[in-house]
């Protein structure tokens, strides 16, 4: 039997002579009670090497080295998920699907989008899939079509896809070219009578966060339509398309018509606190 004390803050065991100490919050300290539980000395001792330990805990996804560094599939990462899927491990809290929007984003080839997507998706409060995509959310017309060119059939089931190169990367510019849904706050401000609808994007396909609208919205150059949010919005405007073809003039127009709705959901949703 392996000499240990068990505390409410730490684990103390001894092996081959040698004293390891434990605090709770280390992300192996479930795997290293459970270790202890089944007498596995070798297991246990592996536990106490704390880059083995959360790089055992992930399945190899992931390696913490000697030096701090946070590695995924080999290349070094830091952005904001990385300190989450660490933290939800030693909270014991669900990070599976962290990892795996990880990998989608690392797919992401863009530099921006994979260092500040996770950390947008969380102050907005867009849920993850448990097989690492997100949820967003997207007004559209009473007849299922985009707002802007009324081309796009956005029906439960649908998926919308345009090429990448097609979809704006400058998140400076508000009204351009792409796909764009964002948060429920955002969505609400854009249906003139139309739907609600809940949309799921992969995070490699996420292209930019525009700088407008409070950084509430994104383009994407792909997503499905999942479900209804609700039937009926109040006063809004969309901004789907290709081109942006727009002059000085109809671009004014439009962030006129975005404010009206936009003041629109929010006294709505004041009203409903």
């Amino acid at each position: 039997m392996i000499p240990y004390i068990l505390t409410d803050d730490s684990l103390t065991v001894v092996l081959k002579g040698e004293s390891f100490t434990m605090n709770r919050a280390n992300p192996a300290f479930r795997n290293a009670i459970e270790a202890l539980e089944s007498d596995n000395a070798e297991q246990l001792e592996a536990m106490f090497d704390t880059p083995k330990a959360v790089t055992q805990y992930v399945d190899g996804n992931i390696e913490v080295t000697s030096a701090g560094e946070v590695k995924y599939k080999g290349s070094e990462v830091h952005n904001h998920v990385v300190g989450r899927i660490l933290s939800f491990m030693s909270e014991g809290l669900p990070y599976k699907p962290l990892v795996k929007f990880l990998e989608k984003l690392m797919e992401n080839p863009s530099r921006r989008s994979t260092e500040e997507l996770y950390g947008f998706l969380e102050h907005k409060q867009m849920p993850l899939t448990p097989d690492g995509n997100f949820l967003a959310y997207k007004g559209i017309r009473e007849d299922y079509t985009d707002w802007y060119s009324g081309k796009f059939t956005n029906k439960v089931g649908e998926t919308l896809e345009m090429p990448r190169n097609g979809v704006c990367d400058d998140a400076s510019y508000g009204c351009s070219s792409g796909f764009h849904a964002g948060s429920l706050e955002y969505a609400e401000g854009y249906g003139n009578g139309g739907h609600l609808m809940v949309v799921e994007i992969n995070p490699k396909d996420v292209v930019s966060v525009p700088n407008d609208c409070n950084c509430q919205k994104l383009r994407t150059a792909k997503y499905k339509v999942v479900d209804h949010y609700k039937t009926k919005l109040a006063d809004t405007y969309c901004d789907d398309y290709y081109e942006d073809d727009s002059d000085d003039e109809s671009g004014e127009s439009y962030d006129d018509g975005y404010d009206a709705g936009y003041d629109a959901a929010i006294a709505k949703i004041k009203k409903n606190l």
